[in-house]
């Protein structure tokens, strides 16, 4: 009998057809709706294998329907959309798809700060609003970049592909980490920091850590205190990992000058949140993988893990 597979959101159908030719495939189809809790719940009960998002909550309660469940594959890097002590107990595993998005996430990461330190967002809304009425030497001036302080917070892969590009407009680049990489700091040239220094030399701050209890709000109201009045705060990495509240209060008394975000605690985020008021913070809806050819990499590769787990092989990037 062929394994039975749920997939939780639409993905290319090349990809859904290399699943067919060895499982029973049922597909979410609503291309902007996440699959509905109580449909999850449903569908959990009979399959073999889940191929799901960070949509998606993979809890404890959820796991107790699943009688039959042998791997779930997460389109992404992180995985705290899982608990993946629960599927370990029950003898499930659990993968991901690091690497492929490795280079594409740094990229959005480096506009996300150029955008935010040119003020690019507010100077499109000026224009196309009818604002522009004559140049002036100080109008929408912003922070340079070049020759600036970058602090990573997170220095994995995507955190050492930043750093390439950030030598390449001659910046200082700090890095705090759990561990240090000394090999990194030979060959890019980089700098560790324990945090609160980091926080205080950085021009801008890039959080690219994964998310975890230990990192839930690691940027507070004192880290924030600790920045630079002109710095620049950005998160690619996930939205719980930065105070929200108290990033808004340092954004708006100016003790910090600006943040660029693709991530929100909570997600998607609210039209009205607080932050999106703010003229000098850069919202994006979480694309930092979101190019073309990288969305099907990741596809491809979670793929790949669902069939090697069903078929008994070790996947490659299972996380349990």
């Amino acid at each position: 009998m062929r394994p039975k597979v749920y997939i939780t959101r639409r993905i290319p159908s090349a990809v859904v057809a290399k699943i067919q030719e060895v499982c029973e495939v049922e597909m979410w189809q609503e291309e902007d709706i996440p699959v509905p809790r109580e449909v999850l719940e449903d569908k959990v009960k009979d399959i073999d294998g889940l191929y799901c998002l960070l949509t998606e909550s993979i809890d404890e309660s959820l796991l107790q329907r699943a009688n039959k469940l042998k791997v779930i594959s997460n389109m992404a890097v992180g995985f705290n959309n899982i608990d993946v002590e629960a599927a370990t107990q029950r003898g499930i595993i659990v993968t991901n798809t690091p690497g492929v998005l490795t280079e594409t996430t740094a990229d959005l990461t480096f506009a996300l700060l150029m955008a935010t330190a040119r003020r690019l967002v507010e100077a499109s809304d000026y224009l196309r609003e009818g604002s522009w009425k004559t140049w002036s030497p100080m109008l929408l001036t912003g922070q340079d970049v070049y020759g600036a302080t970058l602090g990573i917070i997170g220095l994995g892969r995507i955190g050492e592909s930043l750093a390439k590009r950030a030598k390449g407009f001659d910046m200082r680049v700090l890095y705090h980490n759990r561990s240090r990489k000394e090999q990194a700091e030979q060959v890019l040239g980089l700098e560790y920091k324990e945090l609160d220094a980091l926080l205080k030399q950085s021009d801008f701050v890039c959080v690219l850590t994964p998310y975890s209890p230990e990192t839930r709000n690691l940027i507070g109201e004192r880290e924030l205190s600790l920045m630079k009045s002109t710095a620049i705060l950005i998160n690619t990495a996930r939205g719980g990992i930065v105070d929200e509240a108290a990033l808004y209060q340092a954004l708006s008394n100016g003790a910090i000058w600006a943040a660029g975000l693709d991530v929100f605690e909570e997600e998607p985020v609210k039209p009205d949140h607080p932050l999106l008021t703010l003229p000098n913070v850069v919202t994006l809806p979480h694309i930092g993988s979101a190019s073309i050819q990288t969305r099907t990499k990741m596809a491809e590769l979670a793929a790949l893990n669902l069939l090697q787990a069903l078929r008994g092989e070790g996947p490659a990037h299972r996380v349990n």
